[in-house]
């Protein structure tokens, strides 16, 4: 760890450099202690992880083996536990943001998924919390679990929901708030924050997909559970050890009123001419000690209406304030309802490329079933049909040290730029790279399909490659993603930053079904037997509608202007991660930090 051990020697030394330069005496200071709070940070996600993926994964078994569900109930109701759980990460997001902060919420949330985690194992260690056991496939009737039964199941399952949705939008935003986004140190930590944070999970879920699961279905599920239980224990513990050392920003109040008040004052003055040049902009001194000043960018320029104050707008005593903040509103709060506009078209292409890996993840179960899972010729071990995504996430696993460490210092020397490349190039990169395992796909299934039935089967190492690619387009797009929504959104809505990938998770997964059942009905292609279906076709119209996002992506990321500050040293974080025209028009705007930005006329 000498390289986080030096990026927090050098943010110390810029901090107090920029805390001498501060001219506000009464602006608060942070102690940001960047990567000494990262053992407890990530610590606390990576043991929530081990203790809550491998159950949820392997909880279908559990519900038909344990509770002897019928299989499509059990899939229903881990479909609506699923979706609710990242559903309720924009409401976790919403109340992080707006009323208790991240830090309370992800209290809050760590103890709630602990407690779900304790009942869930109760209901498997205690006979009287689940229904009697019987032996399904000699044809004995089973008995379902009763009502008392499914209220304890299902209340487990409400506390984890809870815990989901205060944990996944927050964990990061947290862990990132404990880095001064002021000092090139700092910034350069938030960068490495993101990766190592991904490295983790991603180790987590191996574990998880691996240990876990192996405890719950070849020795019993009450320690299956318990094992899981107590290491959602040990996350509570390992993140209120790190409180003293906590950086905690406070909410500043609903982000949304705000986005509301722009909107209804735009559309109240939609007859105002934008080419009248009496009428000026709204922008009085910026006070907030959370949120950066934004600069005027001239996209959406409808919305320029809601902070041009004409003869009917009056202001409170103070001069500040609008008297009637519903009919006119500031530049800043024009700015930021613009930065939603302009992240939700790049946002709708990630949910198409999370389609195509939810497709990917499906069928390869389906495929590696008519495959020779074995090691090797001599040995009976055969490889579980649903561990083949662990090579998925060893490639994840194995490349984000050597794009973290070697990649990108190379990079930065290039094109100096931190980080190497831009956010956006990062994701179109694992775009791009998602069109190819999908090609990959097709090939490796088409060549399945052509093994004679009375050949041996093909080896299960041919889906590999397609498991590879699609960890490397993860690490690119995935990843990619996490940080420009959090860079990208306003400060006072990085939780809701965090919790738009969640949601994009979300819409992906009911569209994947959409999708199914469309290309089921309308074709043979997913037949139960894929020797009678043709997977492959369904990968290259998988393939062809990952093209088509790459170009809508493409088209988005010309488009899009990333968020700027009136402040250089402020918004450096962000500037340094804008393309080539954003960087020229910074270079020819040199003008003082101190400097209040000159009135934009409405034209």
């Amino acid at each position: 760890m000498d390289a986080p051990r030096q990026q927090d020697e050098e943010e110390g030394q810029d901090r107090k450099a920029s805390i001498d330069d501060d001219s506000d005496a009464l602006e608060p200071v942070h102690n940001h202690h960047g990567w000494k709070a990262m053992p407890y940070v990530i610590g606390n996600e990576t043991f929530e992880k081990l203790g809550t993926i491998g159950t949820l994964s392997n909880m279908l078994v559990y519900l038909t083996t344990v509770y002897n569900m019928q299989s499509v109930h059990a899939a229903t109701l881990l479909n609506v536990f699923s979706g609710t759980s990242n559903l309720a990460t924009v409401a976790g997001a919403f109340v992080s943001d707006t009323y208790l902060g991240r830090y309370t919420t992800l209290a809050a949330a760590t103890i709630s998924s602990f407690v779900g985690m304790v009942i869930l194992t109760l209901t498997a260690a205690l006979h009287s919390l689940h229904p009697p056991t019987c032996n399904a496939k000699g044809g004995e009737q089973c008995q379902g679990p009763s009502g008392g039964q499914l209220a304890v199941l299902l209340a487990s399952f409400f506390f984890l929901v809870v815990g989901a949705g205060g944990i996944r939008p927050c964990n990061l935003a947290f862990g990132a708030d404990q880095f001064d986004p002021r000092t090139a140190a700092g910034r350069r930590g938030i960068a490495s924050f993101f990766n190592w944070y991904y490295f983790t999970f991603t180790v987590a879920m191996m574990l998880s997909a691996t240990v876990i699961i192996y405890l719950q279905s070849d020795v019993n599920w009450a320690l299956g559970l318990a094992v899981p239980a107590a290491l959602m224990g040990l996350s509570c513990a390992v993140f209120f050890m790190g409180t003293r050392i906590y950086v905690r920003v406070r909410p500043e109040g609903s982000p949304f009123t705000s986005f509301a008040q722009v909107l209804v004052a735009a559309v109240r003055k939609r007859r105002l001419l934008l080419s009248d040049t009496t009428s000026l902009m709204f922008d009085p001194p910026h006070r907030s000690k959370l949120v950066s000043k934004l600069s005027y960018t001239d996209q959406f320029t409808m919305l320029d209406r809601a902070a041009a104050r004409t003869p009917e707008d009056t202001l409170c005593a103070d001069g500040k304030s609008p008297a009637n903040p519903w009919r006119l509103c500031t530049v800043q709060q024009v700015e930021e309802v613009k930065c939603l506009a302009r992240i939700i078209p790049v946002w709708s292409s990630g949910i198409v490329y999370f389609v195509v890996l939810t497709q990917l993840g499906t069928y390869t179960v389906f495929q590696a079933a008519q495959t020779d899972r074995r090691i090797s010729h001599s040995s009976s071990f055969q490889i579980p049909q649903g561990s083949f995504v662990v090579f998925n996430m060893l490639t994840l696993t194995l490349w984000i040290p050597v794009y973290d460490r070697l990649l990108v210092p190379v990079l930065q020397r290039i094109t100096g730029r931190e980080g190497g490349i831009s956010l956006l190039q990062r994701i179109g990169v694992g775009l791009a790279l998602s069109v190819a395992t999908m090609v990959v796909s097709a090939v490796v299934e088409d060549r399945r399909r052509r093994i004679s039935p009375s050949s041996p089967m093909m080896s299960c190492f041919w889906l590999v490659p397609q498991q590879a690619l699609a960890g490397l387009s993860e690490a690119f797009a995935g990843i990619g993603q996490i940080e420009f929504y959090y860079r990208q959104f306003p400060e006072n809505m990085r939780s809701v930053a965090g919790a738009l990938y969640f949601l994009g998770f979300a819409v992906a997964s009911y569209a994947s079904g959409f999708m199914v059942t469309v290309v089921h009905r309308s074709t043979n292609w997913l037949a139960q037997d894929l020797n009678e279906g043709r997977v492959d076709l369904f990968y290259l119209v998988t393939a062809a509608i990952a093209a088509v996002n790459l170009v809508y992506f493409v088209a988005c990321a010309r488009w899009y202007r990333f968020k700027k500050s009136d402040n250089d040293d402020a918004g450096a974080g962000d500037v340094d991660l804008d393309d080539d025209i954003v960087r020229k028009n910074v270079r020819k705007k040199q003008v003082s930090t101190n400097a209040a930005p000159a009135p934009v006329e409405l034209v």
